[in-house]
């Protein structure tokens, strides 16, 4: 009860509180089975805003999977994603074990709402559909992703220019809802909402960060939106590696949890700050009770997702402790197929360890 009391003056210190559903401060049910996902994306449009000038060819020939990485990473008015490579990974998931694919949609969908943000080759409503058809035959739960973060959001097109506007929060508003539905009601909802400070659109010719009240309180809107429809909303948790206090002042309980680390060294001990805030907020979330879905990758090296599994089990009560999930940060193009593979296989170890 008190947890739903400070929600309630949390939202209404926002100005926000009247936009928000009542079962919104529903206590949450006990762990469901473990999950093991995996993030893949389908809109790659999620960071610069600009082209470097040896990437403007857009038949560019990628020879690796990094220069298809670069390739791919600055907003591109078409879709940068592979059909076989796709089909490949899923089976692959499957095959080793995973349960759940959360997919960054963005800009790849046709929307019936706002059909004006989608880029060439992107799906149909009717091809998304049959997608997760295919997902959920093979087991894997599929769970939507947009990110809101202003760092991300690149994948709205001139919306991601009008930030915190009436007609933002309508476009917004229209897309959260018919994703849902798209998804018939899926379990998550993520919402991204990570790395909205300067320092990470160095590289952007336009950059918006929101901070304090005007942060929280759009946060506040996206969750309302989401969960009214009866869905739980779940975000990446790196605001708090900087604002700790808030963040446990004023996030509620009800927002599924995913902090992310991709070094190897886990030893509170031995590392210094900031790496230190980062491994540390697997324990400063169990201590405050909230519910995680612990993220590694093998963005940077091939033995963290591994070593996350090892330590975040022994830190986090398994009441709380709803899976783990791998975020390989890579297109899903031919040339990255190996690397996702590698993701997968790494997953599927960790999996038989557990």
């Amino acid at each position: 009860m008190s947890n739903r009391r400070n929600f309630i003056k949390q939202v209404a210190a926002a100005g926000v509180a009247s936009s928000i559903p009542s079962f919104l401060m529903a206590q949450q049910q006990s762990n469901p089975d473990r999950i093991w996902a995996n993030l893949l994306h389908l809109s790659y449009n999620m960071w610069e805003d600009t082209v470097p000038l040896k990437y403007r060819d857009e038949n560019y020939n990628c020879a690796s999977c990094q220069e298809a990485r670069e390739w791919a990473h600055p907003y591109r008015p078409f879709l940068t994603f592979d059909d076989p490579t796709w089909d490949t990974l899923l089976k692959e998931m499957a095959a080793v074990g995973m349960n759940m694919v959360i997919i960054d949609l963005g800009d790849a969908v046709q929307y019936e709402s706002h059909p004006e943000i989608a880029v060439k080759n992107a799906w149909t409503k009717e091809k998304l559909r049959s997608e997760l058809a295919k997902m959920r035959k093979l087991g894997l739960e599929p769970i939507p992703k947009l990110n809101f973060a202003t760092t991300h959001d690149i994948w709205l097109g001139e919306y991601s220019r009008m930030v915190s506007t009436k007609k933002y929060y309508d476009v917004c508003r229209n897309l959260i809802s018919e994703v849902i539905d798209l998804f018939d009601s899926p379990r998550f909802f993520h919402l991204g909402m990570d790395e909205e400070t300067p320092s990470y659109q160095r590289r952007f010719d336009y950059a918006i960060v929101r901070q304090n009240d005007l942060w929280w309180g759009d946060l506040y809107f996206y969750i309302g939106e989401v969960e009214k429809k009866g869905v739980r909303s779940w975000i990446w948790s790196d605001y708090a590696w900087h604002h700790p206090e808030l963040f446990f002042k004023k996030m509620p309980k009800s927002v599924l949890q995913s902090n992310w680390y991709y070094g190897t060294n886990f030893d509170l001990k031995k590392l210094d700050e900031p790496t230190k805030s980062y491994v540390k907020l697997y324990n400063d979330l169990e201590e405050y009770g909230y519910d995680q879905v612990p993220t590694g990758s093998n963005h940077s090296n091939e033995l963290n997702m591994e070593a996350t599994v090892d330590y975040c089990k022994k830190v986090i009560d398994p009441s709380r402790l709803y899976g783990f999930m791998t975020a390989p940060w890579r297109p899903t193009m031919a040339e990255c197929l190996d690397r996702h593979k590698e993701a997968i296989a790494q997953v599927g170890r960790a999996i038989k360890k557990f």
